[in-house]
């Protein structure tokens, strides 16, 4: 007698596929809500708190588009636009909290704060409104308003005011540059090293908050972490020209 074949896994009912795509969309909206407690710790000066709450926000931004695909949102809960809620759950959480961040830390001089904040806002939502921020072969068009990433790096490595501005207005500049960025969840082209390379980054900057909470910010581990970042750039500028 041959070997016996397991019958197929019976398929989710309606109902049950219904269930999975709202919890999605509900952990899309959390993003919210965990941008306010980002907030709120940072009004209180409360660093540790506001950047782990910001970490916890990045991702469940890294995670639920791939849930939304896998539970097949658009068809299952059709009755939410899946990519305007992550948008503003996004413009909130990668671009607002970041800003106040700026302001409550005194990260640029304080007479050019103002001028800080509204490059901050203003391109991004330039950014977060083209029809083609994320490009059809799966890049994000022009600096995909990463400022959750950059206070982050100009509080942990202490940067000087005057070096955080011009950072600042030279990546809201770079919002109107088409160069296209890598999209490390969707990306084809070097996507394994790509996600390997993520993952250790991560790993990284999850170091320096925990030195940062508990001891003392080596600050060659955030330099080492700096490669990182100098490969993306580079690997997007490659990718751009090759497309071209």
């Amino acid at each position: 007698m041959g070997p016996s074949v397991s019958a197929p896994l019976p398929a989710r009912p309606v109902w049950q596929r219904k269930a999975l795509a709202w919890s999605v969309h509900l952990l899309t909206a959390s993003g919210a809500l965990i941008g306010l407690l980002a907030l709120f710790a940072t009004v209180e000066l409360r660093w540790t708190a506001a950047f782990a709450w910001l970490g916890l926000a990045a991702l469940i931004d890294g995670l639920d588009g791939t849930l939304a695909r896998r539970f097949d949102t658009k068809q299952y809960a059709s009755g939410i636009d899946g990519a305007l809620l992550d948008n503003i759950v996004d413009y909130f959480t990668y671009v607002i909290v970041p800003a106040f961040i700026v302001y409550q830390a005194q990260l640029v001089p304080a007479t050019w704060t103002v001028a800080a904040v509204a490059i901050i806002s203003i391109t991004s939502a330039y950014q977060f409104s083209q029809t083609d921020a994320k490009t059809d072969d799966h890049f994000f068009k022009g600096f995909p308003s990463y400022w959750n990433v950059l206070v982050f790096y100009l509080f942990m490595l202490k940067a000087t005011p005057i070096v955080g501005f011009g950072i600042i207005a030279l990546l809201g500049l770079l919002v109107f540059v088409p160069i296209h960025y890598l999209y490390p969840s969707r990306m084809t082209a070097f996507q394994k090293i790509t996600l390997i390379l993520t993952g250790l980054w991560l790993g990284s900057l999850g170091l320096i908050w925990w030195q940062y909470a508990y001891s003392t910010v080596q600050p060659w581990l955030g330099w080492l972490s700096l490669s990182y970042v100098v490969y993306y750039v580079c690997m997007s500028i490659y990718l751009t020209l090759r497309s071209r």
